[in-house]
This record gives C-alpha cells, structure tokens and sequence, in this order.
C-alpha cells in the first residue's frame, strides 16, 4: 500500500504560496513536480489485461518527496510468462485491494505533477483505462517520456533505449527488475540524468521539456540555446545571419514559445532555410501584443527581411480609379493624386483591382476605351460597344447627358452603393445559373466576390484612418491611434518603443491624407483587427470622428 505520510509528502500535496500550477507549462523544471510511475500488469492490452502492481516516486528539484507501492488484485491469474518475466504470482497478489479501491489514493498522490514514465504511453493506457471503468475522467496531467527523451539525448551513446540498458551505461544509482517500485526508481534516475542533458538544448522550464523529443530531431537543434535568453512575454523577434543582417521579423504572445516552436512543429522548406542561415535570434519586448503586432509591420517595411512576405507586398499596391474627364473611365494606377478623380483602394495588388475593374464594368456599361472622345473620334463604336456592354463616346454613339448618368452610377458604386454592381452581378449569375451555365455563373459569383472584399477592406482600413485621435481602455490599458497609426499605450512601466521605429515627422506636424496610403495600409489593417475582435471590450474615450459606418452592410454572398 501507499508509504507511510511524512511532513514531507505533505508539504508536496500542498501548493507553495505563489507556485504557479501546471497550467502555467512556463515553471522552470526546478519547480516541477514530476510524478514517476510504473505498471506491471497481466498482459500488453488495457482493453483485455489488468494492473497487477504500481509503484511511483515524487520528485522536485531532485529531491524525492515520496513513494507509493501497492499490489493489485487483477480479478484473475496471472499469466506463467508474467510470472517468469516479473516474479508476481496470482497467490501474491490475490490479497491486494481492487483498482478502483487504489485509484482514489494513487490519484491523490499524483495530485497535479507531470506524469512521467518509460514508454508512458503504456503505463498511461492502462491507468486511463482503469480511470474509465470506474467512471472518472482521464488523466489530464502533463505527460513526460524518458524513452523519447532518450532517443533525442543519449541515443548515439548506448545500443537501445530500454530502461535495463539505459540504468547500465548511465550507471543509475537503481536498477529496473520489472517490478513497479524498483522500475520507477530507475526511471527516475534516468530522469535527472536526461534533465542535465537536455539543458544544453536550452531546456529549463516545462514546456521546452515538453517539446524536446521532437525539437531535438530537427537539424538545426543545436540552435535551440538561442533562445535561452527570450522572454515569456508579448512582443518582436528577429532571426539574423552571421553579419547581423536580419532575415525574418514575427510577432508573439510568448516569446520564447513561437521562437522554440520553429525548430518542432515547423517542418516546412522556408523554415528550413531560415534556421541553417540564423546565427542570433534577439527580441523586442512590448507591452501588448497589439503593440508586437504593430512593431513586426514597420520592421518589416524598413528593414525588408528576406524571409517575409507578409508586409512586404506594399509596394504592389494599387488603386481602381474613374478618371477625371469629360467621359470618365476606369484605370488601375499605383497612386492618389490631388485630383477630383473617384478612387478604390489600396487593393492588394494591380491585378485584384483589375478584377474589381472587370466586376464593375460587367454591370455597368462605363466607357472601356482610351481614346479621348474629343481629340481621337473613331469611325466605328470599339468592341465593347459593338457587344453592347458598354458605351462608346468616341464613336460619337452618347453624348455628355447620357453619359454622366452612367459615371455617376459608377462613382456610387466605388464609393457608397456597391449594391449597384452587386446587385446586377448576382441577377446575371442567377440567369446564368438557370441556364445551366454554370461556369459563366461562377466567374460571374467570383467577380462580385471580389468586388465585396475590396469594398470590406476598404472600409475597415478608412474607419480607423478617418477617426482621427482614437483613445480607448481594454484591460486597463490606455491605447492611443491618431491617423490610423500607434502612437502609444498607457499606463506603462517604461515608454513605448514605436516611437524609436516610427520614422513619420511628430503628430502636430503631420496633416493627413484623406486617403489611405499603401505603405500605411499593413498596420491600419491590424488596428483594425484588433478593435473588430475587441469590439464589445473596449471602451472609448476618445474619437475625433467615428468608428460607425454610415453606409449598408455589404451582403453576404454565396460561396464565401
């Protein structure tokens, strides 16, 4: 049965003022405690066989905090070859208590620490099942193998990884005997011994521990000792070469998490590349992760790592505009100028607001050719208008009266009616459909789709920029946007590092634009993000114009 209760094993079952629980895997490995536990039991299956013998140790800072051993009445025999391997006998443990007799003790002894074992998944599958028959739930503690472990740290030094061999060549103070006590005590052992080994991988709190058996397959896990130094705290991190050049810049909440994170759970080619080039990681530590995700943009957009392309793609930037002229028409162009000229934009790309273009032009019978009515008359309408989907001044076909209806119709439709082109795109695509033309109809959903997300992204970004000074509280956190950009949080223990990034002349000295600029669109739409997502949260103190729209939810469309 369970060891006699010292003043020892007492202190463990009870929390330390201010011991962070395991929900917490941040606790550095000298504050874990670490449950080791062993199974011997009648056969290979939880489903078919039973727990015959448990033994575990509890362990903290190499210290043993106590043991628990019991025997286990199985309800049946014990198989001769069990006997032969282990020295159980059904006579031996025929007087023990049931499993569901012993759980509530062993589980009390467990308490919350990490469970560990060699080959855990085993001693887990049984003890799960056990829980499950007598109507508890699974254990849910963190899960620790030394066998894994093993083969990550010692592998190159011994033949295999069984516990028998591993206790030889480390010189385990005990030796397993597939008996449950004898094997927990050896496990624990391997344990500490696996522990000082797996520091040279920068492993000192639970999670890394966590990690490792993966992490340390990766090719470049040497690398992971640079990260030692992170933070467990919101901000910027920036992998750079051996001339200190920077090669990618990414936000976290937890720093040294997403940073460890890259040599295990990301495989692809890219990080692949990134890791063997990366010679130093260093970090920026912000105050919030809005400020982290604000400070990763305008790194990106000064320092251009060659590793990012989100934030990058600025430059490609484009607006769909009707120009301004007697007979205005449509043009996809890189930049607003002081004109009287009707504008979408920033869309993400010259090609997306040539598909925006199309949409528009589909419903709407907007001029398409270049020529200049006045100047260029032509002999014959062009091809569009020969088709009848649009008109043709040049040919001298519509004069200034009929065509400003139609420009009119147009300038709506960039600005506050999308519906106008929405509308006719989707009463084409149902006709289309009806027709069973049904690739026709879906270029024709595309196009309004795409329509749609231009004129969301435009509004999401134009709310924010057009509020002028916004101040708002979340959390007890003052968070100050002027222009659509960060300039502050508050109250905060040291000042805010945008404004050592922030290349933009002082505030009171900027006049802003009344449209959003490509460079400015990557950090509008995270302050955009941001109060979306925080909507029902955050409380106003501040706006100098609105963050309500005046004009109609867009539709939602089918097939989005």
């Amino acid at each position: 049965m369970a060891a006699p209760t010292t003043p020892q094993t007492r202190r463990a079952r009870r929390r330390a003022p201010g011991q962070a629980s395991f929900d917490d895997l941040g606790t550095p490995l000298f504050d874990v405690t670490f449950c080791v536990l062993d199974l011997e039991t009648t056969g290979g299956s939880p489903t078919d066989d039973a727990i015959c013998e448990i033994g575990a140790i509890k362990v903290r800072g190499g210290e043993c905090l106590g043991t628990f051993h019991t025997f286990v009445d199985p309800g049946r025999d014990i198989p001769a070859q069990i006997t032969v391997l282990t020295g159980l006998t059904s006579a031996m443990v025929r007087p023990a208590p049931a499993i569901e007799h012993v759980l509530p003790s062993l589980l009390e002894f467990i308490g919350d620490a990490a469970f560990v074992g060699h080959n855990v998944r085993f001693d887990k599958g049984f003890l799960d099942a056990a829980l499950v028959r007598t109507d508890r739930p699974r254990l849910a503690n963190p899960t620790v193998d030394t066998c894994a472990l093993a083969r990550r740290l010692v592998r190159d030094e011994v033949p295999n990884c069984k516990l028998g061999t591993l206790a030889e060549r480390l010189r385990l103070d005990h030796r397993p005997n597939h008996r449950a006590l004898d094997d927990a005590l050896a496990t624990a052992d391997l344990l500490h011994v696996l522990l000082e080994r797996a520091a040279g991988f920068g492993v000192s709190t639970l999670d890394d521990l966590l990690e490792l058996p993966s992490a340390a397959a990766h090719p470049q896990a040497r690398k992971l000792a640079l990260t030692d130094r992170l933070p467990r705290s919101p901000g910027v991190y920036l992998f750079k070469d051996a001339t200190g050049r920077v090669l990618y810049v990414g936000k976290a909440s937890d720093l040294r998490a997403r940073v460890r994170s890259y040599f295990s759970s990301d495989t692809s080619r890219k990080v692949g590349g990134l890791l063997r080039e990366a010679a130093a990681i260093d970090h920026i530590a912000t105050s919030s992760a809005l400020e982290a995700a604000v400070t990763e943009i305008r790194l990106i957009h000064e320092l251009l790592p060659r590793y990012n392309r989100q934030g990058t793609t600025w430059a490609k930037a484009a607006y769909l505009k009707l120009t301004d002229e007697a007979f205005p028409r449509l043009s996809v162009v890189k930049r607003v100028r002081a004109d009287d000229a009707t504008y979408l934009g920033p869309l993400s790309s010259a090609r997306l607001a040539r598909r925006v273009a199309d949409a528009v032009e589909t419903a709407l019978p907007v001029r398409r050719c270049t020529a200049d009515p006045a100047r260029q008359p032509r002999q014959a309408p062009c091809a569009p208008a020969q088709l009848g989907v649009s008109a043709c001044p040049c040919a001298g076909d519509i004069d200034q009266d009929g065509y400003d209806p139609i420009a009119a119709s147009v300038r709506a439709a960039l600005t506050t009616n999308p519906e106008l082109v929405l509308d006719r795109l989707l009463e084409r695509m149902d006709a289309l459909a009806t027709d069973e033309r049904y690739e026709e109809a879906a270029d024709m959903r595309d196009r309004a789709i795409a329509f749609a997300d231009a004129h969301r992204r435009v509004r999401r970004l134009d709310l924010v920029h057009r509020a002028g000074r916004l101040v708002v509280q979340l959390g007890g956190q003052r968070t100050v946007i002027e222009d659509g950009r960060l300039r502050h949080t508050e109250p905060a223990d040291e000042p805010s590092l945008l404004s050592s990034i922030d290349g933009d002349r002082p505030p009171s000295a900027r006049t802003p634009r009344p449209w959003v600029e490509p460079a400015d669109a990557d950090e509008l739409a995270v302050l955009a993000t941001w109060i979306d997502r925080n909507a029902e949260r955050i409380r106003i103190e501040h706006c100098d114009g609105t963050l309500c729209s005046p004009l109609p939810r867009l539709p939602d469309l089918p097939g989005r």
